[in-house]
C-alpha cells in the first residue's frame, strides 16, 4: 500500500514538473512535423522526416524557452 501511495506521488509530482512538461510538448511537436512531412507528398525518407521534425520540434522548443525570461542589461 504505501509503495502505491509513493509511486502515486511521484507520479504527480513528476507530471507537474517544467522539465517533463517540456519534453511532453516537444515530443508532440515532434510528432505533428513526422505527419506533416508525411502527408506533404514530398519524397522523404523515414529518417529524413526523423531528422527534420527533430529540427523542426527543437527549433520551437528554443523559441519558446526564450521568450520566458527577459534579458538582463548590465
Amino acid at each position: 500500500m504505501i509503495g502505491i501511495v509513493a509511486l502515486g506521488l511521484t507520479a504527480s509530482a513528476a507530471h507537474t514538473s517544467p522539465v517533463l512538461a517540456r519534453f511532453v510538448s516537444s515530443a508532440q511537436s515532434f510528432q505533428q512535423h513526422f505527419r506533416e512531412l508525411k502527408s506533404s507528398g514530398s519524397s522523404l525518407s523515414p529518417i529524413e522526416r526523423f531528422v527534420f521534425s527533430l529540427i523542426l520540434a527543437n527549433t520551437e522548443a528554443a523559441q519558446a524557452g526564450g521568450q520566458g525570461a527577459p534579458e538582463r542589461c548590465t
